[in-house]
């Protein structure tokens, strides 16, 4: 086994978790592998703190996670022995932001998407069976993806034109868009990448004298940014979209399998040298 503790950054809907069903069977003996081993899977993702803390627990996962494509960090507060500095707690967990919150990209919503009205709808317009219908979640699932408290998921009705005249005004104003499996996302000017170099920088400042490498997995051009700022990047095959456009090129990875099968398929490859 390779000296090296991986610090394994994986997307959720649609990597781990099946696009379909939400499962992550097809990884789970992969998944236990990494944990045995001391690698640290890291769960970074569009989903919820709500969400991510339920999932942490059907995954038996008691490592950190980045919520909201990098809008926050959240650190067990038993994980690190000390505080992580830009920290304030909640529910048991140190939590470093990245974004204003959520109040903040609804106002600009409303003060610069009037001329689009109709084309489009977001989470904190929608009733819980509405996004239970655009999701497939159950109905708690979906009661906890609506818990948002960074950033503002939108379903687009409109033609693909407006769409991309709306994206403009809404960069211009000051928002950052993110394109998802599913959703468009206006939020704040932070991303999986960023949150995910500021965390590993707290393992290394944790163990100095380990060396520790980044994995990070992904299917949709919202993990673009992670995918490029990793040691390691993997992109799934997905049957919904292409792989997302990354420049990087050394280390890089494309499964042959969709979501948590070509997870496994990855990983086993990298880290255990199972071709």
């Amino acid at each position: 086994m390779s000296l090296t503790t991986f610090l394994i950054f994986t997307d959720l809907d649609g990597t781990l978790l099946d696009h379909d069903n939400y499962s992550f069977e097809a990884a789970a003996g992969t998944l236990q592998k990494l944990k045995a081993a001391g690698h640290f899977v890291i769960p970074n993702t569009s989903k919820t703190f709500a969400e991510l803390s339920s999932f942490k627990q059907s995954a038996q996962l008691n490592t950190p996670f980045i919520f909201e494509n990098g809008s926050a960090v959240a650190i067990p507060k038993d994980f690190f022995p000390w505080q992580p500095p830009e920290t304030v707690e909640k529910e048991n967990m140190w939590i470093k932001s990245f974004s204003p919150e959520r109040s903040h990209w609804l106002s600009l919503i409303q003060q610069h998407g009037q001329h689009f009205y109709g084309m489009f709808k977001g989470f904190s317009q929608m009733s819980t069976e509405e996004v239970v219908s655009l999701t497939g979640l159950s109905h708690d699932a979906a009661h906890q993806a609506m818990q948002r408290q960074y950033g503002e998921p939108l379903h687009w009705n409109g033609d693909e034109y407006a769409k991309r005249e709306f994206l403009h005004t809404m960069q211009a104003a000051g928002a950052k868009v993110l394109t998802g499996g599913r959703f468009t996302h206006i939020c704040g000017d932070s991303d999986k990448g960023k949150a995910m170099l500021w965390l590993a920088q707290m393992f290394s400042r944790e163990c100095e004298e380990q060396e520790f490498k980044t994995i990070a997995l992904g299917d949709s051009q919202n993990d673009s940014a992670m995918l490029e700022a990793a040691d390691i990047a993997v992109q799934i095959k997905s049957h919904s979209h292409p792989f997302p456009k990354i420049k990087k090129q050394q280390h890089l990875y494309q499964s042959t399998l969709y979501g948590p099968a070509g997870w496994s398929e990855c990983l086993e490859k990298i880290v255990f040298n199972q071709e």
